[in-house]
């Protein structure tokens, strides 16, 4: 039996792909041990490849008032809303990995205002969401509602810049049907 398609896209093998592009998914490979579905489908295009991961990374990998959970409680939210399989699966395992709860990303993914949160991380979702499906309905009353519970602006910039960039993510891999790996369903459950 072979393999489903991970993408309406041809996918190159990562012999094919420009040193710096190969070196970094064979990286994630030796830490993660399998290739995450999105580093091959977006190699298919060099250029954005490196632009996508040096947004991504600038995004969720670096200091500040938002956990890396809570990152992904943004991730996980936002495409459940857009019904990004890919990034719910994903992000989901990230995410029970980063919060060290093997039900948050279920709870999130399936309705973030009945999970086992914080108010002050459903306010954040609140807005996540808000800018994700409504972003031109953003008004400073969200940026007040936010400051009572603690939010800088900087990290009102981190929630709507996450939730646009993976908005624009989860439209590119429905749109390549990227097909999630199925490393990732176990991931942080046992």
């Amino acid at each position: 039996m072979s393999s489903p398609q991970i993408s309406r896209f041809p996918t190159p093998s990562i012999t094919e792909l420009p040193q710096d592009i190969a070196d970094r998914i064979l990286l994630v490979q030796e830490k993660s041990g399998f290739v995450p579905n999105v580093f091959l489908v977006l190699a298919h295009r060099p250029d954005e490849f490196r632009a996508f991961f040096a947004y991504h990374d600038a995004l969720m990998d670096k200091p500040g008032g938002l956990t890396k959970a809570e990152r992904e409680m943004i991730v996980v939210a936002t495409s459940a809303a857009n019904q990004c399989q890919y990034c719910v699966i994903a992000h989901g395992a990230i995410l029970r990995i980063r919060a060290k709860n093997s039900l948050i990303a279920d709870q999130i993914a399936t309705n973030y205002r009945k999970a086992d949160i914080t108010p002050k991380q459903k306010a954040m979702l609140d807005f996540a969401m808000k800018v994700s499906v409504e972003a031109h309905k953003v008004e400073d009353a969200d940026f007040a509602a936010l400051a009572t519970h603690g939010f800088s602006e900087e990290d009102v910039w981190d929630i709507a810049a996450i939730a646009a960039f993976f908005a624009m993510s989860n439209r590119l891999a429905n749109t390549t049907n990227m097909r999630p790996n199925d490393e990732f369903y176990m991931l942080g459950r046992g």
